[in-house]
């Protein structure tokens, strides 16, 4: 059993374990999160390299698309 922090909680896992295993756990694409390790953004192309285990510390950030259009496009249309 190895313990670990994700996005600020606690996260108990069995084992050493690939990180896009552990993803595909949360049921969350690779392609829409952003993962920082131990203090490292992470390039998408390491995910597959990388290994969670006892005591790092992970964030998983989704990508979320939307905001604000530019003050020309929120006027009314005639």
């Amino acid at each position: 059993m190895i313990a670990l922090q994700v996005n600020g909680k606690r996260v108990e896992l069995e084992g050493p374990t690939p990180l896009l295993t552990y993803l595909d756990q949360l049921g969350v694409n690779p392609r829409a999160v952003a993962v920082e390790h131990n203090g490292e953004i992470l390039e998408r192309a390491a995910y597959e390299s990388v290994t969670l285990g006892d005591g790092d510390q992970v964030e998983i950030v989704r990508m979320v698309g939307g905001g604000q259009a530019p003050r020309a496009l929120q006027a009314p249309l005639p």
